[in-house]
């Protein structure tokens, strides 16, 4: 049997078995002295027991003698050994802070962001931190936060969060407690940059159900008809004068927006020269071809026939000059009072209708006559997966009763033959 040989106390410790010996050994080199006893143990476990137990006195001893002075810069005054700390007390995680990551990640984001996202996008950010995260797990290490603390979270989030306004226990929203844990998550990959996390924790949510499908507040043909009768009739006849030209802007807003599917921040960017009325040569029709600024980059739109008078009159109204907005501004207030009055602030499922229900409402529309989702797809600046996901799934003309509908004709079933004479199981002749 060869020599076994084992490193302990960063190499300062050696146990070894000889060659047909059944004990193990183990020695140091103390004060230019080699020190060598034998475990009497047959066990590598409990040989390892009694070397680290005896190597402890053989350097408590040269300690003495040296009054203190350390005999090896890697073991420092604790020697780094597990058994000398005392396991009834919890440990405290040292290191950097959450505090601490989440300043770096901010400091980091201005930078990083800059130009590429919306400037709101770190004040988002920054409120998080401010209002819930911080609270929570300001002094902790980032080493302390693991996936138990995280559903800690969640749940300290869901037993505490109150309405502002009634003062009354409110669940958070899905998307809310989404968006915290992504700024969570986004502080946790800093401090994983910085070396101060070697990995980052489980964070997805346990007794997690699949999402309904829903679909996104919309007006539906009736509802729009309502609506935009309703803004005519208050930009013919407004409540107060000097408020004719809210009205009427309101009024060819809506119409736009609906015959256009632009995002309310992409309507609030174009300018009049952005926008042009052309002779569409497949429908012989004038429409509008716009080019969009948005989210998604540099996009174009080409809108429905129903647009183009309401951009002549707003045109028309302002004389303003090319480089100016075609909507300086949305009139939010007048529009939430007028679907107050006609009771459409709300959809069948409680969902708040806003600017962003008139794209809604374009998309559904042009589903519902049949347009072809690709097409709708491009015309919006949006892919055909969230068409389908928030608006095809609750069209009804997107199905096809004859294709649904189908009957196979029933076969007629063949008459058995006469039954045999024979007895089962027995053989014809």
């Amino acid at each position: 049997m060869a020599e076994e040989t084992h490193s302990l106390m960063d190499g300062k410790l050696r146990l070894y078995r000889r060659e047909n010996s059944r004990y193990w050994q183990c020695s140091t080199y103390l004060s230019r002295r080699n020190y060598r006893t034998s475990t009497k143990e047959e066990s590598l476990v409990r040989a390892k027991e009694f070397a680290r137990d005896w190597f402890i006195e053989r350097y408590a001893e040269e300690l003495r003698r040296r009054k203190g002075k350390p005999l090896f810069d890697a073991l420092d005054a604790a020697l780094q050994l597990d058994h000398l700390k005392d396991h009834r007390k919890r440990e405290i995680p040292t290191g950097p802070t959450f505090d601490e990551a989440a300043d770096a990640f901010i400091a980091e984001a201005k930078v990083v962001t800059e130009g590429e996202r919306h400037p709101y996008y770190v004040t988002q950010k920054e409120q998080h931190l401010r209002l819930h995260l911080r609270p929570f797990f300001g002094q902790k290490a980032v080493t302390q936060i693991d996936a138990g603390q995280i559903q800690a979270y969640r749940v300290h989030r869901i037993a505490t969060n109150v309405d502002r306004q009634t003062k009354e226990a409110k669940r958070p929203s899905r998307s809310t407690l989404h968006q915290e844990i992504v700024t969570l998550r986004q502080v946790l990959k800093t401090a994983n940059r910085k070396g101060w996390l070697a990995a980052l924790p489980d964070m997805s949510a346990p007794y997690k159900k699949s999402g309904k499908i829903t679909h996104r507040a919309w007006f539906s043909p009736e509802d729009y008809k309502r609506l935009f009768e309703a803004s005519r009739d208050r930009a013919a006849k407004p409540k107060k004068e000097r408020w004719r030209k809210a009205s009427e802007n309101l009024h060819d807003y809506i119409l736009f927006m609906v015959n256009t599917g632009l995002r309310p921040d992409e309507a609030l960017r174009i300018e009049y020269r952005d926008v042009k009325v052309v002779l569409d040569d497949d429908t012989n029709k004038q429409i509008l071809e716009i080019e969009v600024r948005g989210k998604r980059g540099v996009g174009f739109c080409k809108s429905m026939p129903g647009a183009v008078i309401p951009f002549q009159r707003l045109q028309k109204r302002s004389g303003a000059a090319p480089t100016a907005k075609v909507f300086p501004r949305f009139q939010k207030q007048l529009f939430n009072d007028l679907l107050t009055e006609l009771d459409l602030r709300t959809d069948r499922e409680g969902q708040h209708r806003t600017a962003y229900s008139l794209r809604h409402t374009y998309i559904c529309l042009r589903l519902m006559e049949g347009a072809d989702i690709y097409q709708v797809a491009k015309n919006c600046r949006t892919s055909v997966e969230m068409i389908e996901k928030f608006y095809a799934s609750h069209i009804k003309n997107t199905l096809d009763a004859s294709a649904i509908n189908v009957t196979k004709p029933k076969r007629r079933r063949k008459k058995t033959a006469a039954k045999s004479n024979d007895r089962p199981g027995k053989a014809k002749d």
